[in-house]
């Protein structure tokens, strides 16, 4: 058990401070850098900073799940998303830097409130460890929509990473849906959205 912590606190420590790799080649490595207004830079700076620390949370909120999860099944779901986070993680944390930003400072915080909540869910039973990725996963496919209608339409190098993220989010929504998850109650998916839209505002600016 002390291994399986050591070995989970260390996920937690690259997640946070170390550089993630990609699988996958990066959606952008073939589009060319646009020219950008200054206060046009800035903005698709802060939206991508949002994503990537919306990444950083996905892979709490994996772990937590993870590690309370009943089932192989429902723990390889999880596994799998999470591969493809830290993909995402990769995207957006080369993307910052290209606008000449860093990340949210913020990051520890988010990164231990959504472990908690993941082991949390976990603890309800897999059906509801499903239902609440489910949510999460539907819910940033529509703030990942939300962003594109957003960032300068120059910015084609940020917008084919968030169309991709995209699109990897709604198939992880789709599989834990397949694998049985529960719906969750509306109040559960509202005070979602609100944590979101704290985290959102917070880590736009810093």
């Amino acid at each position: 058990m002390l291994d399986k912590w050591i070995v989970e606190f260390d996920k937690g420590l690259r997640t946070l401070f170390a550089s993630a790799q990609s699988l996958r080649p990066h959606p952008d490595a073939a589009l060319d850098e646009a020219e950008l207004a200054a206060e046009e830079k800035k903005h698709a700076l802060g939206l991508m900073r949002v994503n990537h620390c919306g990444e950083v949370c996905a892979q709490a909120l994996y772990q937590g799940q993870a590690l309370t999860a009943r089932t192989p099944q429902a723990r390889e779901a999880l596994r799998q998303a999470a591969q493809e986070e830290v993909e995402h993680l990769a995207w957006t944390e080369r993307r910052i830097r290209e606008l000449g930003g860093r990340p949210s400072v913020f990051n520890p915080l988010w990164y231990t409130g959504s472990l908690a909540i993941g082991v949390a869910a976990g603890v309800l039973g897999d059906k509801w460890n499903l239902g609440f990725l489910e949510e999460t996963e539907q819910q940033v496919g529509a703030h990942l929509d939300s962003h594109l209608s957003r960032l300068p339409a120059a910015d084609v190098k940020s917008r084919a990473i968030v169309e991709q993220m995209r699109d990897d989010e709604l198939k992880h929504a789709d599989m834990a849906h397949d694998l049985g998850a529960a719906q969750l109650p509306a109040p559960v998916k509202g005070v979602m959205k609100l944590s979101a839209k704290v985290m959102t505002g917070a880590s736009y600016r810093l």
